[in-house]
């Protein structure tokens, strides 16, 4: 019996899907983080093998088959996989030759984002598709639909992308980006109210309330100014443990210090509906868009659809602008995509919230775009391991 295996490597967990020549899932495991870029190869390796086995060892006990890696007979006609942290063919190249070795044929390997895109090859009314990421971190990557084969086994044609710089120099429209902004904000706010306090005032800013509360009670602190404390402290040591005299943030690592903030941001905005909250997510949803448009043909602004709404701190992103006429005389750029011909397809744990989405594609509405589809992938790899079983098949 032929298995198609499909693999989610993501920076917070590891899913393995195998199902059958129908696309129909036979077995699925989860694992731990798998980011590749923050592993490295020996670690990286020994998540996948661990919880490719655990999927294994789930099949039905009627099917006849190795439930170890490497397995001791042939066992998958094909295997796709997304990682995250893989961004070049130098990474590709590393990691293909120990993978090859541990499931017995080489696997088609890709970043994360190329399974998003998976659904182009189950619906025959779009010819491309944009897999945007807004998890923890952020990215968008734009595909056409080309023969199985042409390219690789399944049939995507990567044109553009946009992002997945990790949360030092990027992760625009994902949670870290969300934490971000709103320390940001709640700081510029109290920039701005230090000029409108009287003279006689006592010194320092005034409570916090609302968002500013909420993130203050966070991290046990009373002047949102000593959020600065919070988000500097250099990393934890991991070579010395913790004394209990630290504060709980101290054994944090600081992306997770802002990261950790989007549910606390995200129930003051849809909640309590608190204006500061919005605003961040107004931003952070409009740096996604501004991610997805350049990958998209230009559209002209739907009519009276009003001004975006940005903020003091957000600027956008790659100066995404309407085309000059000399521009738009030479037509679009080779590789983007109309969207009224194309799949949005949305992955991640702020993609999943619906008022979230919401915004996002308000914004792009805004500018003239309208998806022939949008579909939010839960399980990526399910997906992919449908759209490869697809894919084989020749549909």
């Amino acid at each position: 019996m032929a298995f198609y295996l499909c693999i989610d490597c993501g920076g917070s967990k590891t899913i393995a899907v195998i199902a059958d020549a129908d696309g129909a899932t036979l077995s699925r495991a989860r694992g731990g983080p798998s980011n590749f870029a923050y592993l490295g190869l020996i670690p990286f390796v020994a998540v996948v093998q661990e919880t490719v086995q655990a999927a294994l060892q789930a099949l039905p006990p009627a099917l006849d088959a190795p439930r170890t890696l490497p397995p001791s007979a042939a066992i998958f006609a094909a295997v796709w996989m997304g990682v995250s942290g893989v961004d070049s063919p130098a990474a590709i190249a590393a990691i293909t030759p120990p993978l090859t070795s541990l499931f017995g044929v080489q696997p088609l390997v890709a970043n994360d984002t190329h399974l998003l895109a998976a659904p182009l090859k189950l619906y025959p009314d779009v010819s491309s598709a944009i897999g945007a990421v807004a998890g923890t971190g952020g990215i968008v990557v734009s595909f056409r639909e080309v023969p199985a084969g042409a390219v690789d086994a399944v049939g995507l044609q990567e044109l553009g992308r946009v992002g997945g710089w990790g949360w030092i120099l990027g992760d625009e429209g994902g949670g870290f980006h969300v934490g971000r902004e709103a320390v940001r904000q709640i700081l510029a706010d109290a920039d701005r109210a230090s000029v409108h306090r009287p003279l006689d005032a006592p010194p320092g800013p005034a409570p916090p309330h609302g968002l500013a509360q909420r993130i203050c009670a966070r991290y046990g602190v009373q002047d949102v100014f000593e959020l600065l404390t919070v988000v500097h402290l250099p990393d934890p040591d991991t070579d010395i443990g913790a004394d209990g005299a630290e504060p709980h943030y101290a054994q944090m690592a600081r992306e997770k210090r802002l990261s950790s903030l989007a549910p606390l941001v995200f129930a003051a905005a849809f909640e309590d509906r608190d204006p500061v909250a919005l605003r961040v997510l107004r931003a952070t949803s409009g740096a996604l868009a501004d991610q997805i448009c350049v990958l998209l043909r230009p559209a002209q602004p739907a009519p009276d659809a009003g001004a975006g709404a940005g903020s003091w701190m957000h600027t956008g992103w790659m100066d995404v602008r309407p085309p000059t006429p000399a521009a738009a005389a030479d037509g679009p750029a080779p590789r983007t995509v109309p969207a009224d011909a194309s799949i949005l397809c949305l992955g991640g744990s702020l993609a999943g919230v619906e008022a979230y989405r919401a915004l996002v594609l308000e914004e792009l509405f805004r500018r003239g775009h309208v998806f022939a589809r949008v579909e939010v992938i839960v399980d990526a790899a399910e997906v992919g391991a449908r759209a490869l079983a697809s894919a084989a098949k020749g549909r």
